[in-house]
């Protein structure tokens, strides 16, 4: 039986990266995101990249439906070992300071951010539970230090990574890792610098090895960056935002 990943944002930058990395090894993928025609390009390329199957579902991680129909399809799939929580939001932008930051805005952060992989984790727990699985919640520099006008972001991530090291201590029998993918070029540090040139950043790609290495690996439940992981695949830079 093939094993199956679910990857949440998986139609560009590191979700459809890494999708493609686990379908060249033999993965079964499942994928979603909420620009249908961008997440069915994905589907197919990904498709075309290994032997398993591939399931995309279009759809917002923070609709409960969608996340019961996205865990339903990966368990259909097969043996359902790897959950990506990789789906978030910048918040506004431009990026506000604390001072001008509304409550609403931090809100919708939070609910994409925090609570929707909260439910996942959920949903996917009685799967991952029965094959000693692993969660990997993506996260960022921006969750432990100080960076202005980063306050949603950052607090959201904060706040993810406190909710991987509660779900590690309750959760023995699973791999639980929040990563840190270090900074990329993609849509989201495109918006958190409008109007600059971001093309010195790393292309996504470039961090799939060092995640990779991490699934097979399966070192203990905790906090990595991909430079811990493998510092000779990827390419060197600033951590992310």
């Amino acid at each position: 039986m093939r094993r199956t990943a679910l990857i949440t944002g998986g139609s560009r930058g590191l979700g459809r990266a890494l999708a493609l990395g686990l379908a060249r090894e033999g993965w079964n993928v499942v994928i979603d995101a909420r620009d249908a025609e961008a997440l069915e390009r994905a589907r197919a390329e990904v498709d075309a990249a290994g032997p398993g199957d591939v399931v995309a579902l279009p759809g917002d991680v923070t609709d409960p439906v969608h996340v019961a129909a996205l865990v339903g399809a990966a368990a259909s799939e097969g043996r359902l070992e790897l959950l990506v929580n990789n789906a978030g939001t910048l918040g506004p932008s431009p990026l506000p300071s604390l001072a001008a930051l509304r409550a609403d805005d931090l809100e919708r952060t939070l609910r994409t951010n925090l609570v929707a992989p909260l439910r996942l984790v959920q949903a996917a727990l009685p799967h991952l539970r029965s094959c000693g699985g692993a969660v990997l919640n993506v996260t960022s520099d921006a969750a432990v230090e100080g960076y202005p006008g980063w306050g949603a972001y950052g607090a959201s991530k904060a706040a993810l990574e406190q909710l991987s090291r509660v779900l590690a201590a309750e959760e023995p029998t699973i791999r639980v890792w929040w990563v840190d993918p270090g900074d990329m070029r993609t849509q989201m540090h495109q918006d958190a610098f409008p109007g600059e040139d971001i093309s010195d950043r790393p292309d996504p790609a470039t961090r799939v090895p060092a995640l990779l290495r991490l699934v097979e690996a399966r070192p203990p439940s905790g906090r990595y960056t991909v430079d811990e992981l493998a510092p000779a695949a990827t390419a060197t830079g600033e951590a992310a935002r």
